[in-house]
């Protein structure tokens, strides 16, 4: 890693891992500062604008108070959909009260006009502050809970304690979104057949079994991030990328990374560098093709991206047949709230906490994670589990959310170090296994996936990102999903829809109003490119692994039990 740290303007930390701010408390993410400080002298030139709001504001909760407001909440907010709050009169004008106070501090940050980077620190402080007023969050109030109350003989309350008791006394200290025990890993998620034919302390590396009797010749190698299990991709039956492929008739591999202690603080890039490197051989022994092609996603996305520009650097570029990035970000410019959270500062506390730990800790980037979406990921699930003392539903996807991993101190400081620099945009400021990185001689072809609705990756982000790669002809697909939604979304879903057409805008911007949209999943549009570059049909294997690559263990493996 030859980065060093600085504060640029507009430059941002990785931003699928928050990696700096998931370190800090989230009281003192909420404090005031220097973004603070600057919002409050802003509204402060403009005595007049203030005044006006809040003489508005006054006069709306006059008109509240009167019964004679016609505020009702946005069509889309699920929050006051009991009856209970527009025909009860005193919860009525709770909740008007409520909604014009929002709309008041929405228009007066409007008005205090923030640069880019204090707008996204105080829009997350504001969001939170606005989302954790509501009254529908107030046991006191709440109609659910009353109802709740009623109709258990008081036993919600209790079970609403008990489960309060219970998530505030471990990490991330947020509601739980699913029970610990909703789903069991390899029975009822991860449950495509495979095996594990390769397994070093990094990761192991899962054969799956063909369902089809021919398949193309070259493999699919599947990178996952470094803060989450692997089986995202696998989610479950009829919802699997993984299970997708196979009926498609691709060869498909997976890395399973392993979950790091803090024996494992010297795990950096060239560590997961090497290890992806490995898996690539060790794929090519078992099917004989002399290329792969490698899906990854998110903080995976980066490190794959970073060893096709070392393959590529020492003549070997031709080793992939095909690079995929999903939800990934390498051009951090302006990305979203992690970019703004950094500095200089931000980044030297964290990787000073990290390396005393020997690992960050992905449960605090969990509970960062559901602070960036309080409504959906925090209230909701308050009044849900607390509020009502009922247990959340069983989704599947929350459970692999809440199945976190640590991080190795040295890949965490890489990362942040590189972040800092947004190093990946400068050729050779970053290097992989002794070799300069330089995306721009990456020769492969490059399929690229975006969330439209993403507020982890901004797809914006994404877009930026696909560009910095070698060829101009690569593909960007836009989701109409968000993070993970976008990944885990098979064909036959009405609403789903994506745009699609080459990275051959300037912005963004541009890039959307020309890009052809088309219903549906993306899924097949992807498998079509896939088979255009995997080669001739071939009799599918009749055995897991290859010439000393046996098979250990059935898939899942075992490394994605590790806690």
């Amino acid at each position: 890693m030859t980065t060093t740290i600085k504060s640029p303007d507009e430059l941002a930390a990785p931003l699928d891992l928050l990696l700096t701010n998931s370190t800090r408390p989230f009281v003192g993410r909420m404090l005031p500062n220097q973004a603070w400080t600057r919002f409050g002298l802003s509204l402060a030139k403009q005595p007049r604008t203030v005044a006006d709001r809040g003489g508005s504001l006054l006069r709306e909760l006059a008109t509240i108070a009167a019964g004679n407001s016609d505020r009702a909440p946005a069509k889309g907010d699920k929050r006051f959909v009991d009856p209970a709050w527009s025909g009860n009169p005193l919860l009525k004008r709770t909740m008007q009260a409520y909604l014009s106070a929002a709309e008041t501090a929405d228009k007066l940050f409007a008005d205090a006009n923030l640069d880019w980077r204090d707008a996204e620190k105080m829009r997350f402080v504001l969001d939170n502050i606005i989302e954790g007023l509501a009254p529908t969050n107030n046991p006191l109030i709440s109609p659910l809970g009353w109802k709740a109350l009623i109709d258990t003989g008081g036993l919600s309350a209790v079970r609403g304690l008990k489960a309060f008791t219970r998530d505030m006394l471990s990490k991330p200290r947020v509601p739980a979104m699913v029970e610990p025990d909703a789903f069991a890993v390899g029975e009822t998620v991860a449950t495509t057949k495979g095996a594990v034919v390769f397994q070093n302390r990094v990761f192991e590396l899962i054969h799956y079994a063909p369902q089809t009797e021919k398949v193309r010749s070259i493999p699919l190698l599947m990178v996952p991030p470094v803060i989450n299990k692997f089986y995202i991709m696998d989610i479950a039956p009829g919802r699997s990328m993984i299970e997708y492929f196979l009926q498609q008739g691709q060869q498909v591999f997976a890395i399973s990374w392993r979950n790091p202690q803090k024996r494992h603080r010297d795990w950096g890039f060239d560590t997961y560098g090497a290890a992806i490197i490995e898996a690539m051989a060790a794929v090519r022994t078992i099917s004989g093709a002399d290329s792969t092609h490698l899906l990854a996603t998110c903080s995976g996305g980066i490190l794959a991206s970073m060893v096709a520009a070392h393959l590529s650097e020492i003549g070997e570029g031709d080793r992939i047949a095909g690079l995929t990035l999903a939800v990934t970000v390498l051009d951090q410019t302006k990305a979203g709230f992690a970019s703004a959270a950094m500095s200089e500062r931000a980044a030297e506390a964290a990787i000073k906490s990290s390396a005393s730990k020997g690992y960050l800790d992905g449960r605090a980037m969990a509970e960062m994670f559901a602070w960036l979406r309080p409504t959906d990921l925090v209230w909701r699930y308050w009044v849900n589990n607390y509020v009502q003392g009922r247990s959340p539903a069983a989704f599947d996807v929350l459970y692999w959310n809440a199945d976190t991993t640590r991080m190795a101190a040295a890949l965490h400081k890489d990362l942040v170090l590189m972040g800092m620099e947004n190093a990946l945009t400068t050729p050779g400021a970053v290097s992989m296994l002794g070799t300069p990185v330089d995306l721009s001689k990456v020769t492969a072809d490059s399929y690229v996936i975006g969330g439209i609705a993403d507020h982890i990756c901004p797809w914006q982000s994404t877009y930026r990102s696909a560009r910095l790669l070698g060829r101009k002809d690569n593909r960007f697909v836009l989701s109409s999903s968000g993070h993970i939604a976008s990944l885990v979304n098979p064909p036959g879903n009405p609403r789903a829809s994506f745009r699609i057409a080459p990275v051959d805008k300037d912005t963004p911007e541009e890039w959307l109003e020309s890009a052809e949209r088309a219903k549906d999943s993306w899924w097949p549009n992807y498998v079509e490119w896939l088979g255009e570059r995997s080669g001739p049909e071939v009799d599918a294997p009749q055995t897991l692994g290859g010439s000393g690559l046996p098979p250990l263990a059935p898939a899942p493996g075992t490394y994605v039990h590790h806690k």
